[in-house]
């Protein structure tokens, strides 16, 4: 009887080694499947912001050279003397929209998985908020919000007063301006106003692109830091 009891226990021990094993190993091949999971979306979202940081650096830089431009303009329109062998270009970036793109590839691949997969609540709450907050704000300040469309606001009120004023070559490139504008007083105040409103904007939307630029490269920091592990 005795032997019998040593006999069973020791099959009993075989069996429940033998399961807590197979689920350790089961366990581990989980975790080791959502390890590997987590590294390649934390890698294609690093690519990812890569080019969206390029793409921000773009912005900001051709915001800045619109800015530029406009005070070009406002210098034209008090009368000031400028040169007017870039005048193409100025007219040109004056109004100019710009884009926001975002490559989301990564990040869309992580909320079809599952957010919980990345396991630093930190990087995962950045992550969130990058994609969900600061990109859908520079999305809506380029492309959504009226005012900021600054060709389809102000393009045709200020091309009427000035675009008489051209010089165009025989293939009707512009190539200079005669100066100076001969514009009511009214109607320089007008365009004036025109021209601050547009730097102002311009400016608030540098401010968020500076900012969301900052996030970005914060971003990219945590994630190879999470990588390097």
């Amino acid at each position: 009887m005795k032997n019998n009891w040593k006999k069973y226990t020791i099959e009993f021990l075989s069996i429940f080694i033998a399961v807590i094993s197979a689920f350790a190993l089961n366990n581990w091949n989980d975790n080791r499947r959502d390890n590997n999971a987590e590294s390649k979306i934390l890698t294609e979202i690093l690519n990812g912001l890569e080019l969206d940081k390029q793409d921000v650096q773009h912005n900001i830089l051709g915001h800045e050279h619109c800015i530029k431009s406009g005070r070009y303009w406002r210098s034209i329109i008090n009368g000031e003397v400028v040169s007017t062998d870039s005048i193409w270009r100025h007219y040109f970036l004056l109004t100019r929209d710009f884009i926001s793109i975002q490559n989301t590839s990564g990040y869309e691949t992580l909320k079809s998985r599952g957010f919980e997969l990345i396991k630093k609540d930190s990087l995962r709450a950045k992550i969130i908020s990058l994609y969900e907050f600061d990109y859908q704000t520079l999305e809506k300040l380029e492309e959504q919000y009226s005012e900021m469309q600054f060709h389809e606001s102000y393009y045709n009120r200020i091309n009427e007063a000035i675009a008489p004023n051209f010089k165009f070559d025989p293939n009707g490139e512009i190539v200079g301006m005669k100066l100076p504008l001969k514009i009511e007083e009214n109607e320089r105040k007008v365009l004036l106003s025109y021209l601050w409103k547009i730097e102002i904007n311009r400016k608030f939307t540098l401010e968020a692109y500076r900012e969301v630029d900052g996030k970005i490269g914060q971003l990219m920091e945590k994630i190879k830091s999470e990588l390097n592990r």
